[in-house]
């Protein structure tokens, strides 16, 4: 994380609940784009947002009570009340920042993000280079290898305009059809409308050569590559132009094919702001590389995770996911309403969900999966080791992990270091599923008693009839 700037003139007035170092941290802060991350006593990331001024944007959050209410709503306010700490991490640009919140909150789940915490991803542009005829494509689920990646892009729409835009120019495909060089089938096609109105060289109908076709693709991955400021100059005094001769449609036209180009400069770059829910991971290549990495005598099969879920320490509750042959089995998940634990304490939580999921395998009487993964960093994964090892667990387990948020460090027993793995290794991806799984099964049986404990208090109170 990034340190803040000294000598900075001082923020909004805050909240009289924060602290007078939390309040010098945000006056230090810098003006520049960032994001933003707000944590509790316990060092836990509540909120994750993005700033084009990192010290304006926080600094607005620490206002009188009752204007935050009115402007950012109750539950926002509420969760201020509970910041002892802010981090940031500064970016070159509001798209960097937009592009690493986006990837923070997904990672984190932070309990106060309602946004971005879905399955969502930002598009690519693809190019498929592996074909003999290369298309150009908008997705969100690019191929593995084979092709070009340019993105990801925060507007979509931009990006679809400017392929349009630069469809006319360079004249490539953006249809689906499988067109190889040699295929004598293609002399009787006939092409679609795209090559009627000049947007398309007809590679479908034998009307370009293979070498020709690629002479424009090459084309097109030069100006993606470029800042593309020459066709834009070009194309703002071709407006001009028409609007001077009263061309107003054209010059409509233009200025929509500017905003289309322009857009494409609102992307990030596909290896720095990786999207790994966008790339398929085969399960057993997974299996098999993480049996390597944990130095397993055979490439594991069965995979348990646990996640624990609480909200100031209300309905707290656990889960449990299975995973066999890297699929999710179901029939194996579990959930755990916590019994034991009062107010805030996961460590505590992980312990009872461990005794009471694993009791049974403890004594002899049931199976271990062979690997157990616990959702959280190097302290979850002591408490969970420290449930194995009270009294009544008898029999410790083959092997249990945990899978830090943000960093996306392993933690394995017996070692003291965590180990980092490239974002796309397909051990990574594997755990990263299984996390991911385990979370979001955890968030839905949580919400399913904030559900109930709201209605069991607004009966309490009169406000809606008991149910019948």
């Amino acid at each position: 994380m990034s340190k803040p700037e000294n000598n900075q003139p001082p923020a909004s007035e805050a909240a009289p609940a924060q602290t007078d170092s939390l309040l010098v941290r945000i006056r230090q802060l810098p003006k520049t784009p960032g994001v933003y991350l707000f944590k509790d006593a316990q060092g836990r990331v509540l909120y994750v947002g993005k700033a084009k001024d990192l010290r304006s944007r926080v600094g607005s959050y620490f206002q009188n009570s009752a204007d935050l209410i009115r402007t950012r709503g109750p539950e926002i306010a509420h969760m201020i009340g509970l910041v002892t700490d802010v981090d940031f991490l500064d970016c070159e640009t509001e798209v960097d920042a937009l592009l690493k919140e986006n990837r923070l909150i997904k990672d984190i789940q932070p309990p106060y993000n309602e946004r971005l915490r879905d399955d969502k991803t930002f598009p690519y542009l693809e190019i498929t280079t592996s074909d003999d005829f290369p298309g150009v494509y908008v997705t969100r689920k690019p191929r593995l290898k084979g092709s070009k990646l340019y993105g990801p892009f925060t507007n979509a729409a931009g990006v679809r305009e400017a392929i349009n835009a630069m469809q006319k120019v360079f004249m490539f495909r953006t249809c689906e059809l499988q067109i190889r060089d040699g295929d004598e089938s293609r002399r009787r096609f006939r092409p679609c409308l795209l090559h009627a109105i000049k947007q398309c060289t007809g590679p479908c109908a034998d009307l370009i050569s293979k070498k020709a076709y690629r002479k424009d693709i090459d084309r097109l991955k030069k100006f993606l590559a470029s800042k593309r400021s020459v066709v834009i100059r070009q194309l703002t005094k071709e407006m001009a132009s028409a609007s001077e001769n009263r061309e107003y449609e054209q010059a409509a036209h233009l200025r929509d094919q500017i905003a289309a180009l322009e857009s494409l400069s609102l992307s990030g770059d596909p290896h720095a702001d990786v999207q790994p829910e966008v790339f398929y991971v085969d399960p057993m290549e997974g299996l098999n590389r993480l049996g390597t990495i944990l130095e397993l005598e055979h490439a594991p099969r069965t995979i348990e995770g646990i996640d624990i879920a609480n909200l100031q320490g209300g309905e707290s509750c656990g889960s449990l996911v299975c995973f066999i042959d890297g699929k999710p089995f179901k029939n194996g998940y579990r959930r755990f309403k916590i019994k034991t634990v009062e107010g805030i304490d996961d460590y505590a939580m992980v312990r009872e969900v461990i005794q009471r999921r694993y009791r049974l395998a403890a004594h002899g009487e049931a199976l271990y999966p062979d690997i157990i993964l616990v959702d959280g960093g190097l302290g979850q994964l002591h408490a969970a080791l420290e449930a194995f090892d009270m009294d009544e667990m008898d029999i410790r387990p083959p092997m249990v992990i945990s899978l830090a948020k943000r960093e996306e460090e392993i933690y394995i027993q017996a070692r003291s270091s965590p180990i980092r793995l490239a974002r796309n290794n397909p051990a990574l991806r594997l755990l990263q599923q299984v996390r991911d799984e385990a979370h979001r099964f955890s968030q839905h049986y949580h919400h399913i008693l904030r559900r109930k404990r709201t209605f069991d208090e607004d009966v309490a109170a009169g406000r809606r009839p008991p149910a019948s």
